[in-house]
């Protein structure tokens, strides 16, 4: 390896081969007679990620024998998924000792001073000086963050930045430029102070110093830098000064050395090659110059056999300008070639990830083989993930999981969350319902009275908000749950007191958040920290939560209510990577992870534009012809750097590409690298294995056999024999409900934190008008007073008072007049009247249950007169005289009968519904004119009579919404799946709905 430092060596590791293999293949025959002097060799390779593959690539090339390796270290590429530093390169040599060299500002720190000094910054317009606030503060640093670690890495100056905005330029940059005012004026000063420096300063630094120290006095063994594409212009200088070492080499992932010289010079930023075109320019070496890397000649064998793929798929992505020779090159590619891409279309992402899960289980039926998805779509990788594991497959996602959807901080954030609303029902529930809550009691227990309680506030009751709701819990969830909820109030109580303030130090309210989330995690044989803490995910908790701590007081003073959403912005981007665990032979990996490893079979999945390649985004703080004036690289370089990852991953000895046609619910559209291979080899097809078919099969029923309606035949014993007059018009409407009901005793739950419906309107109105009768009546004020009474709380509610409220105020005034005119003619001996009446003489006894709302007697003659109030919509006749509203009817037969208390019998001569809706008219009074009142009471009778015998038949079925054309839709109609067996025509059966009649 000796030579002239005059002469750069550089090679290459073409795409058709494993490039950690061939270079440990190399490096093993390059050391063969010496084998125990490859531990003097310095190997530098991109980052961390690249060493692992490498130690792996020597592990298998040497057979599993035991051997002293070089010394790998990273040299800190590019990371798309990360912040631009990968790691501390001070092991590399050079002046990382130097005491002029300062420390990295810790990332935390980093955007608590910036977020501090944007804090500090009015927002201008309307509002004049109000701040921006901590979450939003966090967000903009975090972007600020990015642009000093790409401004310091590409070797730029802030100082540069009052050239690019010329006074004629619009207004948003003029702002934007006193905006980044905090890096060029505020934060070099900010940085002394911490002595610190910039993480992508410390890196462009240390690799400075190293590349001049090595030019000045080369090293004295080997030196090789391996698989980097130069991307960070301090690499590329380092790269340089390799090449020219007497025993330095560079080797270079997959030059392309047999393009044609026109098309080399046509690439831009998107071609896949355009990185390395700019890293050799900068070597001072030509194309022509760079070589083969020497490899074992199996590599070397496998890899030609995949060079007509490879050729195919360079072609593909070549310059705009040479594909009008694609009609003349198409026919050239063989059939087998273009078979060997194969190209699986999906329907959505949960079929995607079904059949790349599939493919990665068959992949282990074969003793050896290795498999691995590659996408940047991370929630692909994440339902991958959760496919396999139906087979008990644990696979390592090397991208990491966010951090802030782990058990640990996902309870952080919903503690904050509960706290922010003033323990508000659904958020506090969401917190308690969360495996780690358990407040010193013993989980199960604690959860069982949760559950107690929640059931019961469903059913009857709407908690308020704070430790009142908590009160609410104790007293619905029983005996068993008191000391459960006493336990949880006594540890919220100084947080939520905490949380109450106007402003408080972070510090402070910080210190009292952990105390509560502790105590609150705590059980009755395990502390809340240990529980909290425990496990790769809460090891990175507490790691963040410690540096949350100590850059909690540059924030000063915040309003509580931020919190969550602090706490938010601050996670984000945070990452969880496992040290070990996942299968050995299967793998998941980001276009960054991929680099330099190997697999048998990969997989590149979620091929969609803005996925891969990824969107150029826009520049926030430049806009383009600002980042170009400046000298920072193109948002499309990006693209390149994408498109050579895909060159890379084809050149595996099986690949199959696969892409979702839909993305919750929108329609995608392929990337470009599926469009060009496409146009040029005509379409790929997915091979011969049915994968989505299979994926369907596995969930699939062999025989699925469509619902039919249900048609449950209680015993007599079971069925009721006392029914109310509003249960009787159940019965009619839909008979399965009353089963359901009344013989099940099931119960729909309100969703908790409900928001008020029609029918809390209609019982609130009964209320009032019902305390407003029975008290004599009286003016408008009275009955006025009495609503307010029962409205409520309710009223505090904006829906209420902006729309029920109103109304109540005009049904009020009509509600007065009305009685004023009847005043003269009627008294009022039944209000809320409730009565039974038992029948005689049937195949099972049966007993008539009512609550009428009124009914009043004319003073002329006795006779009855039956009022039923009305919030919503009021039965038309045809549904009267076909039974299906039988409540007035029947208590009309229990008033003549003399059923109700307080009442003798008297004929009925007036049936009338009072809408009661406040809108204009305030109050209709209303009656089919068609219906005879004394004909509609003998029909209910009888029909009630017919019913009755009919249900006394042990084989007579409760069905589900027999007569959709009169009853709609109940509370029942899932459990009953109508959804599944109800067509426009008689349901289950394909025929029209018969005539209905009564009861």
């Amino acid at each position: 390896m000796t030579r002239s430092a005059k002469s750069p060596a550089v090679s290459t590791i073409p795409a058709g081969m494993a490039f950690a293999d061939a270079l440990a293949a190399g490096l093993l025959a390059r050391f063969a007679d010496d084998i125990p002097s490859l531990g003097g060799l310095r190997l530098l390779l991109p980052n961390r990620r690249a060493i692992r593959a490498m130690e792996g690539a020597f592990l298998r090339q040497a057979g599993g024998k035991a051997m002293i390796l070089p010394a790998m270290r990273p040299m800190g590429d590019v990371d798309e998924d990360e912040q631009l530093l990968l790691g501390d390169l001070g092991d590399l040599g050079g002046r990382a000792d130097d005491p002029d060299m300062f420390p990295a500002i810790p990332a935390m720190r980093r955007l608590a001073l910036l977020a501090r000094q944007i804090m500090a910054l009015p927002t201008g317009g309307a509002g004049g000086g109000d701040s921006i606030a901590a979450p939003q503060a966090v967000r903009l640093a975090a972007g600020l963050a990015r642009l000093m670690d790409q401004v310091e890495t590409e070797g730029l100056d802030f100082a540069r930045l009052g050239d690019l905005v010329p006074e004629d330029l619009a207004r948003h940059w003029q702002v934007t430029l006193d905006f980044l005012k905090i890096v060029t004026e505020h934060w070099p000063g900010l940085l002394a102070s911490e002595s610190a420096v910039n993480p992508a300063a410390r890196r462009v630094r240390l690799i400075g110093d190293l590349a001049a120290a090595w030019e000045k006095s080369p090293p004295p063994g080997p030196v090789i830098a391996a698989g980097s594409t130069g991307s960070i212009p301090a690499t590329a200088g380092l790269l340089r000064i390799i090449s020219r070492l007497p025993r330095g080499e560079v080797v270079l992932p997959d030059l392309d050395r047999h393009m044609p010289d026109d098309a080399w010079e046509a690439i831009a930023e998107t071609h896949p090659q355009y990185m390395l075109k700019q890293l050799i320019q900068g070597l001072g070496v030509d194309r022509a110059e760079v070589t083969d890397w020497k490899t074992d000649p199996e590599i070397t064998r496998q890899a030609k056999t995949l060079s007509p793929r490879m050729a195919l798929v360079r072609e593909a992505l070549a310059p705009a300008e040479r594909t009008e020779n694609w009609r003349n090159l198409a026919s050239g590619f063989e059939a087998r070639t273009k078979a060997e891409i194969r190209l699986i279309k999906c329907p959505g992402l949960r079929e995607e990830a079904g059949a790349i899960a599939l493919m990665m289980r068959e992949a282990l039926e074969t003793a050896g083989k290795t498999a691995a998805l590659i996408t940047p779509n991370r929630q692909l990788a994440r339902r991958v993930k959760s496919e396999l594991a139906r087979w008990d497959i644990e696979i390592d996602d090397s991208a990491g999981t966010p951090l802030a959807i782990t058990p640990p901080a996902t309870f952080l954030r919903l503690l904050a969350q509960a706290i922010a609303a003033e323990l508000a029902p659904v958020p506090l529930l969401a917190l308690l319902k969360h495996p780690l809550t358990a407040a010193g009691a013993a989980r199960g227990g604690f959860l069982d009275a949760v559950r107690r309680s929640e059931k019961r506030l469903r059913e009857e009751h709407q908690p308020d908000p704070g430790l009142n709701g908590l009160a609410a819990l104790k007293k619905y969830g029983g005996r068993k749950s008191a000391g459960a909820v006493k336990r949880l109030a006594e540890r919220l109580r100084p947080l939520q007191k905490a949380a109450g303030r106007k402003l408080a130090p972070l510090a402070n309210l910080l210190e009292t958040f952990i105390t509560a989330a502790e105590t609150l995690a705590e059980t009755d044989a395990e502390t809340g920290a240990a529980r909290l803490w425990a496990g790769e995910d809460g090891e990175a908790t507490a790691n963040f939560i410690e540096e949350l701590r100590d850059a909690a007081p540059l924030f000063g003073r915040l309003d509580p209510a931020a919190f969550p959403a602090l706490l938010d912005s601050l996670l984000a981007g945070e990452v969880v990577r496992k040290r070990w665990g996942g299968h050995p032979r299967l793998a998941i990996w980001g276009t960054i992870e991929a680099r330099l490893q190997h697999a048998d079979l990969l997989i590149l999945g979620g091929l969609n534009e803005n996925s891969w390649p990824p969107t150029a985004a826009d520049d926030p703080w430049m806009s383009r012809p600002m980042r170009e004036k400046f000298g920072l690289p193109a948002p499309e370089r990006r693209i390149g750097q994408s498109a050579h990852d895909f060159v890379q991953a084809m050149g595996a000895s099986e690949v199959v590409l696969t892409r979702a046609e839909k993305v919750d619910g929108t329609p995608t559209v392929p990337s470009r690298w599926l469009l060009r291979l496409e146009a040029l080899a005509g379409p790929l097809t997915g091979g011969t294995q049915p994968w989505l078919q299979w994926f369907d099969a596995l969930d699939g029923a062999e025989a699925p056999a469509p619902a039919t309606p249900p048609r449950p035949t209680p015993p007599l014993t079971a069925r009721p024999t006392k029914l109310s007059v509003t249960k009787i018009e159940e019965w009619m409407r839909d008979p399965y409900a009353l089963y359901a009901g009344g013989i099940l005793r099931l119960r729909p739950l309100r969703p908790i934190d409900h928001a008020p419906d029609a029918a809390e309107r209609g019982n609130i109105i009964h209320k009032a008008v019902e305390d407003f009768m029975k008290d004599g009546g009286g003016s408008v004020k009275v009955f006025l007073e009495k609503g307010k009474k029962a409205f409520g709380k309710a009223l505090n509610q904006p829906v209420v008072w902006a729309f029920w409220w109103p109304r109540f105020q005009e049904i009020a005034e009509a509600f007065v007049a009305i009685q004023k005119t009847r005043e003269n003619s009627f008294r009022s001996p039944g209000i809320e009247a409730k009565g039974q009446m038992a029948f005689d003489g049937l195949a099972v006894e049966f007993t008539l249950t009512a609550k009428a709302d009124r009914i009043d007697a004319r003073l002329e003659d006795g006779s009855l007169e039956i009022i039923d109030y009305k919030t919503g919509g009021i039965p038309s006749g045809k549904q009267i005289a076909a039974g299906f509203a039988p409540q007035l009817p029947l208590e009309a037969v229990m008033a003549k009968a003399g059923a109700f208390e307080g009442l003798d019998a008297a004929p009925v001569s007036s049936l009338q519904y009072w809408k009661l809706t406040g809108k204009d008219p305030a109050i209709e009074i209303k009656w089919p004119r068609d219906l005879d009142v004394a004909e509609e009471t003998r029909r209910a009778h009888d029909g009630l009579i017919r019913l009755v015998t009919l249900f006394a038949d042990a084989n007579t079925p409760y069905l589900s919404n027999p007569r959709p054309a009169f009853t709609g839709y109940g509370d029942y109609d899932h459990l009953a799946r109508v959804k599944e067996w109800l067509d426009e025509d008689r349901p289950g059966t394909g025929q029209p709905p018969k005539k209905a009649g009564g009861p």
